[in-house]
């Protein structure tokens, strides 16, 4: 799909616009043609720092309002047609559909921070801790078994297209990818209550790195994944709450270990 532009589309049925509103709702054609779908000015412009736009629409409107926009060579499209583009209930006018970032595989082998996810299947939540993640200068995510996906239209809202500039990796079997990890001298450190230590007596000093690994709020991390790290630490609290969710406590601990 080659980058376009030209007259202003009229259509809600034009080839181009379908095309794009698949992308959006299809994590299985995102992932198949290497492409992923932003909405709104701000995100858009924040995602072509770092990644490579195919194909732009914007509105007339949403161009007067934020010139920068010409940078991404935008198609307009009329105010009907970006109401079928918008994936939210109100549309910003700015659409860009985008080469997905694809880490090379020898990025877990110089990776020093990183976080790892499994089961975390809110998009708020690992948009949070990409976002999280990305602010506090770790170097890699790690995303197991059953998390959403980094590059759908809610997890890009939520990290304001943090994955864009984070690389993101996927495991097929985190335990075996934290054993690797190990191998190499990283610190993996599980967030658990059962057999943990506090925060604040986990340490930070980590030669090797760390690497912190986040289940959901409701299952947790499996109990191989917690086994194949080197130790397991909780966040203490007062017994007035009886968990944090994913996002929070991993921001939490991302925070915690920003510099190590």
């Amino acid at each position: 799909m080659e980058r376009e532009s030209g007259a202003v589309i009229t259509s809600r049925e034009n080839s181009k616009i379908k095309y794009a509103c698949s992308l959006r709702d299809s994590e299985k054609q995102r992932a198949a043609e290497g492409l992923f779908f932003a909405e709104g000015p701000k995100l858009c412009l924040e995602l072509a720092k770092s990644c490579t736009p195919r194909a732009a629409y914007a509105t007339e409107a949403a161009l007067e309002k934020t010139p920068e926009l010409a940078s991404l060579d935008p198609v307009p499209v009329a105010p009907h047609v970006a109401e079928k583009l918008a994936g939210t209930k109100s549309s910003q006018g700015v659409f860009v559909l985008f080469e997905t970032p694809r880490p090379g595989p020898a990025l877990l082998t110089t990776a020093r921070r990183i976080l790892a996810l499994e089961g975390v299947q809110d998009p708020g939540n690992v948009g949070t801790l990409l976002r999280s993640a990305a602010a506090f200068g770790f170097d890699a995510v790690v995303l197991g078994p059953g998390c959403a996906a980094p590059f759908s239209p809610k997890t890009l809202r939520s990290s304001m297209g943090a994955a864009g500039r984070l690389p993101v990796v996927h495991s097929s079997d985190l335990p075996a990818t934290l054993r690797e990890l190990r191998d190499r001298g990283v610190t993996c450190l599980a967030a658990a209550l059962y057999r943990s230590r506090p925060l604040d007596e986990a340490g930070r000093e980590f030669p090797g790195g760390v690497c912190v690994v986040i289940g959901s709020e409701g299952q947790g991390l499996t109990d191989e994944t917690v086994q194949a790290c080197d130790a397991a630490v909780r966040i203490p609290m007062t017994d007035r709450v009886e968990s944090l969710n994913a996002g929070v406590a991993g921001s939490v601990l991302l925070w915690h270990f920003r510099g190590v």
